[in-house]
């Protein structure tokens, strides 16, 4: 099974999805005219940032109706670049873009979600709001700034450090100017968009999240690699408050999580009542990672149906994991998880719902029991089978919420090797463990 999946066997078409467990609608190829525009016939040296021209090109490309705008072999500097409706950025095998490490070329701010709040701030390397059919593809490579640039000494990435924020999100500025916070941008996050299709290219040395579609429809991931150990919240695949989503063949060696999905964080997120939904995650790998396939730790909106199969990994902490946090609300319900393979996790199942004194002060300490609230988070209706757990230290870890139980959990036909079976587990109800092999100290 390793040696099907990965970016690196990633088939040239997408196969149909057969036994989806919800409603799942067929996601088509995006189509582009057949224009196309290389930024090096249009005076691009390599000795140049390539952002103003890059960005005018993409901008008459829409403007035609759209094709295809070439970043050809070598290697390139740029700034922001923002995409637009039915234009194709295409990275040739051979590109390299290497993004600023200055804060000013992320100016002005500009709308997006930060670790699931609504903000102005940097985006993302590659952005784009309120746009159709629009791809970031080809087989080129990814750059954040070196590692001891300005941008990495003078922004944040945890928003939980603001313990106020406007609200009106056009006051929310972090743009690093006037004694504000600056956030640091993402690789590749469109915001609004419809239409998303992402294929193909390796990231490295990123400086916060990889590829994070943001309250986006019918969005297309596939045969991405990403290598971020030893950056800090350096999450693979983030995927937050979209809807009809695939991701396939993609190879994750993270910092943090690998493959996450997101709901919007704590009230604000309630109160946007957009959630992440019908997402199939299938034929991908994950290496180093704090995480595996994760849910939350942002709920508020909601996280459902999320179906993976057929994915491998070795290395990851904790492959499958499930998190939030008493205040954080959202109900999380139909995670469907088959036909996965695990070697060499530190905890195989892990369900963090209580959080830690850090961030919720007494709330993380499972007793008193305290009153069901619109606040207090749900997990239920969680299935997991025919499984292969090779080597792990722990097979489950669980904290739940006395007071509202994680409910309706069927754990069978695995095969399982671990030292330790299951030393923390409570707060359940019909919980069911069937039909598995377990060898354990």
């Amino acid at each position: 099974m390793p040696d099907k999946v990965g970016a690196e066997i990633m088939p040239q078409f997408i196969a149909p999805f057969h036994d989806v467990p919800f409603n799942m609608p067929k996601l088509q190829y995006p189509k582009f005219p057949d224009y196309s525009v290389n930024i090096k016939d249009n005076g691009a040296t390599v000795d140049k940032p390539i952002t103003e021209l890059v960005n005018r090109l993409i901008m008459e490309t829409s403007r035609k109706g759209g094709g295809k705008v070439v970043i050809p072999s070598g290697k390139w500097k740029s700034a922001r670049i923002i995409l637009k409706s039915n234009v194709n950025l295409y990275l040739e095998k051979g590109a390299e873009i290497e993004f600023s490490g200055e804060p000013k070329d992320y100016l002005p701010s500009v709308y997006t979600m930060h670790e699931g709040r609504q903000i102005m701030g940097s985006g993302s390397f590659i952005y784009a709001c309120n746009e159709e059919n629009i791809a970031i593809t080809g087989k080129g490579h990814i750059y954040g700034p070196s590692m001891d640039s300005p941008i990495r000494k003078n922004s944040n990435s945890i928003a939980w450090i603001e313990k106020d924020f406007p609200e009106k999100t056009e006051e929310r500025i972090f743009d690093g100017m006037e004694g504000r916070h600056f956030f640091a941008p993402k690789v590749i996050a469109p915001i609004q968009c419809k239409g998303v299709f992402i294929e193909g290219m390796t990231i490295e040395r990123c400086m916060f999240w990889n590829v994070n579609p943001i309250l986006c429809e019918d969005v297309i991931i596939r045969g991405v690699t990403v290598n971020s150990v030893g950056i800090p919240s350096g999450d693979g695949v983030d995927i937050t408050c979209s809807k009809n989503v695939l991701v396939e063949y993609c190879t994750m060696n993270c910092g943090d999580d690998c493959y996450a999905v997101k709901g919007g964080r704590d009230e604000e997120g309630a109160r946007m009542g957009i959630p992440t939904e019908n997402v199939i995650i299938r034929y991908c790998f994950a290496k180093a990672g704090h995480g595996g396939l994760t849910t939350g730790s942002e709920t508020g909106g909601g996280i459902k149906n999320i179906y993976a199969y057929n994915c491998v990994f070795d290395g990851t902490d904790m492959p499958l994991r499930f998190k939030t946090r008493r205040p954080r609300t959202g109900i999380t319900e139909n995670i469907f998880y088959e036909k996965l393979r695990i070697k060499d996790a530190k905890t195989v199942l892990v369900w963090d719902l209580l959080g830690s004194y850090n961030f919720v002060g007494e709330l993380a300490n499972r007793l008193p029991l305290r009153p069901v609230t619109a606040l207090t988070p749900t997990v239920r209706n969680v299935r997991i089978k025919n499984f292969i757990v090779e080597a792990a230290n722990c097979f489950i870890s669980a904290r739940g919420i006395p007071e509202l139980p994680i409910n309706n959990v069927k754990i069978e036909d695995g095969t399982v090797q671990c030292n330790n079976l299951m030393p923390i587990m409570h707060d359940f109800e019909n919980f069911t463990l069937r039909n598995l092999s377990i060898k354990s100290k």
